[in-house]
């Protein structure tokens, strides 16, 4: 597996940003997009990026060990607040000495704050000043999650970077409710920070906000900068929106959070969303995509991704990508796990240690491509792979407004003609 020593030949950071739990440095930048290319050093591991991080929401990603990810080469992982506060819950984990030893896992973590579960997987009783109030699904009861509650949860847990507790609305929220919200996220930010007990071991990011409204996502971006937090995220997208808003409010977001400090745009995770983001200047993403997909028989590729449950994998002897070296693609057929993924668990674990190398080599590639200066050339070489003579439109117009226009032919004659739909599931050769 490819580890990663891209900032070998590098010398001095350009930019460089300290906080007490994390130091942020950029080393290379893209000289035509946003891009960025960085060490960010926290209190278990140094992660570069931009970077993916899997999701492994009750402290693991199913059917894979802590070494496995390792030998991955994942420099960070991402917990759930509210589960982990379930089970194990915050009295086990203390005693453990905190997730990181619970779990067997000296890199990065990262834990949410809770927010988005309740609003999205249970039943949502109310939202007020004091905090969400929810029914809890073991026994009905109207329990209530405050800021105070999320950070003292996430201390428990012991994750390098916690997430503030924000008022969560659909990113299809539309009228007053976005603003109130996006206010209320900002004064739930302060709270978080007076509870936060533990700043020199770990990180609290705050949340950007305020939908599809580019007044309100500015106003949002100021105020928390005014908080000089280690690190900022980029929230309340990936909902549904259309992908042209979605680019929109994120590059819009990453012009007015500091240069020196690390971007976390939230819920990211198909090939071609990480490779845009990378352009508009975002330095972390997490998304349960990779490891969901592979679950149902679905292995990233370069082209899209095979659904390996289809018969006229049985007889193909090949792996799911011949370039790569992980260890499914090492060992293993197209026809095995096709009669694997169809008939027990061992070959979704087989699918999910290649989606997430797929993942882990396709930010190395991006890393890469920034450091040595030619991340254009790389945009537009994943993208013909990708998607052929034809890309969204919304892909065609976020890369334009950083200087990389496909529909302009490059030394080898390739261009492309956008389409209206967001997504184009298979290449246009």
């Amino acid at each position: 597996m490819t580890k990663s020593n891209e900032f070998s030949q590098l010398d001095a950071p350009l930019e460089v940003s300290t906080s007490p739990a994390l130091r942020f440095e950029v080393f290379a930048r893209c000289s035509t997009t946003k891009a960025r290319a960085s060490k960010m050093h926290l209190p278990h591991y140094t992660a570069h990026t931009p970077m993916f991080m899997p999701v492994g929401t009750m402290g693991s990603i199913k059917g894979i060990t802590t070494k496995q990810l390792e030998a991955l080469d994942c420099h960070v992982i991402l917990g759930n607040t509210y589960h982990l506060g379930s089970r194990p819950g915050p009295e086990l984990l203390e005693k453990a000495g905190g997730l990181h030893k619970f779990m067997a896992w000296n890199r990065g973590l990262l834990t949410d704050s809770g927010g988005f579960q309740m609003v999205s997987l249970l039943r949502l009783a109310n939202i007020t000043e004091e905090g969400v109030e929810f029914e809890n699904p073991h026994d009905g009861k109207k329990m209530m999650l405050t800021p105070e509650m999320s950070i003292g949860l996430q201390n428990a847990i012991g994750a390098d970077i916690m997430m503030q507790l924000d008022d969560v609305v659909s990113s299809l929220t539309v009228g007053p409710r976005v603003e109130e919200a996006m206010q209320r996220s900002v004064r739930w930010l302060d709270r978080s920070i007076k509870a936060h007990k533990r700043p020199t071991e770990q990180n609290l990011f705050p949340i950007v906000q305020g939908g599809l409204d580019e007044r309100l996502r500015t106003v949002s971006a100021q105020e928390l900068v005014k908080r000089d937090s280690p690190g900022y995220a980029i929230g309340g997208l990936s909902g549904g929106e259309a992908k042209g808003s979605f680019w929109r409010m994120v590059s819009l977001s990453t012009d007015i959070l500091p240069t020196n400090k690390p971007r976390y745009c939230m819920g990211v995770g198909y090939a071609e969303d990480l490779v845009v983001c990378s352009a508009l200047g975002v330095d972390m993403y997490d998304c349960v995509f990779p490891t969901r997909t592979a679950r149902f028989g679905n292995a990233l590729v370069r082209t899209g991704s095979l659904s390996l449950r289809q018969g006229k994998y049985k007889d193909d002897f090949t792996p799911i990508d011949k370039d790569c070296d992980c260890p499914t693609c090492t060992n293993y057929t197209r026809a095995y796990l096709h009669n694997s993924v169809t008939k027990e668990t061992t070959g979704c674990h087989l699918v999910t240690i290649h989606n997430i190398a797929f993942q882990m080599r396709l930010m190395y590639g991006i890393r890469r491509a920034i450091i040595c200066n030619r991340f254009p050339a790389f945009i537009r070489d994943f993208m013909k792979t990708r998607f052929g003579k034809t890309v969204p439109l919304w892909i065609v117009d976020s890369l334009k407004s950083v200087n990389v226009d496909l529909t302009v032919p490059d030394e080898t004659g390739y261009s492309v003609t956008p389409i209206e739909d967001d997504f184009q599931k298979e290449p246009n050769w």
